[in-house]
């Protein structure tokens, strides 16, 4: 029986950096200390739009997903209400709603990162090796960006000690059956969940897409 669900968070707030996912987790963890060692967490990253260069405006429509078992809901919703501090912004958290995992044909992660794979083709199989360990039958392919190149991504981690950069790609996964769409929505690819990286949800926009070998998908607009 599927015990994850996402834990919808609405956003009030004027400004965030597009990459704030490192900083979030901080936050977050903050205030919760529980939420770092979570198993099952995952943090979406907030959505916006894209305003100077390395920022992002927040509107009525954004929202933090917490991807996390039913049993930790009475855990994380103190959040409700919470202002948070992100760098030089502030955020405060509405009263969250709570959205059951559904099936859906095709699904989008904006951030996927695989250890050792930082160029398309190699990415995409070892991707692909990854939906094969879970049993999960489908296509999948990396968005084009808008000049038709693979959508390649950074996440920078800022720490006291060091400061690195995380290389991945925008996926899409295709003609899922709905068993696999629900346990791809669990599991995620690669790594770094808790940081926005791997977490898939309903792919809604089709635009362009990149073809690099076998295994193809239709590229969603992130």
């Amino acid at each position: 029986m599927n015990n994850i669900i996402n834990l919808v968070f609405p956003v009030k707030g004027n400004t965030l950096y597009a990459d704030h996912n490192h900083k979030l987790l901080g936050c977050l963890s903050q205030k919760i200390p529980q939420i770092h060692d979570l198993e099952g967490l995952a943090i979406n990253t907030i959505s916006g739009i894209p305003d100077k260069p390395g920022k992002i405006s927040l509107t009525a429509n954004s929202r933090l997903y917490l991807r996390l078992p039913v049993e930790a809901i009475a855990l994380v919703y103190p959040l409700a209400g919470q202002t948070l501090t992100i760098g030089e912004y502030q955020i405060k958290l509405g009263n969250p709603e709570l959205q059951t995992i559904k099936g859906v044909e095709s699904l989008k992660a904006r951030l996927v990162t695989i250890k050792g794979y930082t160029e398309p083709p190699s990415f995409l199989e070892a991707a692909y090796r990854q939906l094969q360990a879970l049993e999960i039958q489908a296509n999948i392919g990396i968005p084009a960006n808008d000049e038709g190149n693979p959508k390649r991504l950074t996440l920078k981690i800022n720490k006291p000690n060091r400061s690195y950069t995380i290389v991945g790609f925008s996926v899409v996964v295709s003609d899922l059956s709905e068993e696999d769409s629900i346990k791809l929505q669990i599991h995620g690819l690669g790594g770094k969940r808790r940081l926005g990286c791997g977490v898939f949800y309903p792919n809604i926009r089709v635009k362009k897409e990149y073809r690099g070998g076998k295994h193809h998908a239709t590229e969603a607009i992130s």
